[in-house]
């Protein structure tokens, strides 16, 4: 291992200041921020939380950054930002800013995919973190970045290092891809049997497409199938408010869902990031969730639903409600009909469902009720397809703490990589 600071091994560039006159919601290219970057999973993200990303002004052309970039941020909007890194997907679409960094290497001494790992890696972090200006929100620098002092072996062992780490992120991605696309199949299946209403008719034909009798129904406003019903959620789920409770309780101990744990997800809770307290086994009863429940933030992230895909001493706390339906074939149905309202404008008397939740306004919600067998046919398939979901979702943790773990070892040198038998001491899990 040969000592040298980041400054021997690395280029820091900031990128453009921006004028905000020219930010827009629509446009040829994106501006980064801090939002671009996931620091818990070390990787990039779209920014979700503004809606003025475009930028429509002019940049100079170096600002433009190349698939494979590695971008840093230079300021601490969240605790843990700093030292954290991520890697442009796409070419020609985002626009550097002056919040960001450009890492470039010099591939003689350093490896990019080694790079990657160390600017992220403890070491690192630790010295920016010491070194961060303070105000009310952190910053660094590029001269404060390549101050940073690092031990680093010789560049055929970084390429293994840096391939090792970068197949076991490869493999993260996948997972997380294959479940956006089951959570995007599920929603659509739902959107095409029960919105479109195009189920398979007894001929295996889309029912509606294929002139399928529809009648008006008052309380929707708008035609459905012939026979088919509408009840409102309050004659089928009961609804319950979570557990308020102290840190400083006596009693055993239960993983509790807050709505952070919601707002992290998308449709299964994984119980990953659940806290432990401890309360009186008489306190928590009424409030254990079992695998026929489906949970709903009341705030933060309101009407977000969740579904737990396992059950083992899980409690909700006071900002989520549960719901019960009465028949467990409802469960799945039900919790794709809230999902789809998480990102509408559905109203009820109280108001905006997504504004304004409580027990009321989600008991007043009307819903269609198709034929049972239909019912039980849709929630087979999502059981099935939830099941995926979780098993990926167990391999990506379990892939991210073999990549934690071994990132420190690799990085000081404690663990080798092998490059005849590195398949057999580092197999990854399958889907």
């Amino acid at each position: 291992m040969k000592k040298y600071k980041l400054g021997e091994l690395i280029e820091i560039s900031r990128g453009a200041s921006l004028s905000g006159k020219y930010y827009a919601t629509k446009g040829e290219y994106i501006r980064l921020t801090c939002g671009n970057f996931d620091y818990r999973n070390n990787c990039f993200k779209e920014n979700t939380s503004k809606d003025n990303l475009y930028y429509v002004g002019e940049f100079k052309p170096e600002f433009l950054l190349e698939e494979g970039d590695i971008i840093t941020p230079l300021t601490e909007q969240a605790i843990g930002l700093l030292g954290s890194t991520a890697l442009i997907p796409e070419s020609g679409k985002y626009i550097q800013s002056q919040d960001v960094a450009k890492v470039t290497c010099n591939e003689e001494l350093l490896d990019k995919k080694y790079a990657f790992y160390l600017l992220s890696s403890d070491i690192v972090k630790q010295q920016l973190s010491a070194g961060a200006q303070q105000t009310k929100i952190r910053h660094t620098s590029p001269d404060k970045i390549k101050d940073c002092t690092v031990w680093i072996p010789n560049l055929d062992v970084q390429k293994r290092v840096g391939q090792l780490l970068s197949d076991i992120d490869a493999k993260i991605a996948l997972n997380r891809a294959v479940n956006h696309n089951l959570e995007a199949m599920a929603k659509q299946l739902y959107d095409y049997w029960f919105v479109q209403f195009d189920f398979p008719d007894e001929n295996g034909k889309p029912y509606k497409s294929s002139g399928g009798k529809m009648v008006w129904n008052e309380k929707l406003k708008r035609e459905i199938p012939e026979d088919w019903k509408v009840a409102q959620l309050g004659n089928l789920c009961s609804f319950r408010n979570g557990i308020n409770y102290a840190k400083d309780e006596i009693g055993e101990p239960y993983a509790i869902v807050n709505v952070r744990n919601i707002s992290a997800t998308s449709i299964l809770l994984d119980g990953e990031d659940f806290d432990v307290i401890t309360i009186p086994l008489s306190k928590a009863t009424n409030y254990i969730l079992t695998e026929k429940d489906i949970v709903i933030a009341r705030s933060g992230c309101p009407g977000s639903t969740r579904l737990l895909h396992t059950s083992n001493k899980t409690l909700f706390c006071g900002f989520i409600i549960c719901c019960t339906p009465i028949e467990e074939y409802l469960r799945n149905y039900i919790t794709l009909f809230l999902k789809i309202l998480e990102g509408s404008s559905a109203t009820t008397s109280g108001g905006s469902i997504l504004q304004n939740v409580s027990q009321d306004t989600l008991k007043s919600l009307w819903i269609i009720l198709p034929s049972i067998k239909l019912l039980m046919i849709f929630d087979r398939f999502l059981k099935d397809l939830i099941d995926l979901l979780y098993s990926n979702s167990m391999a990506i943790k379990i892939l991210t703490k073999q990549r934690d773990e071994l990132l420190p070892l690799l990085m000081n040198g404690q663990v080798k990589v092998d490059v005849e038998r590195s398949r057999l001491n580092y197999d990854l899990p399958h889907d």
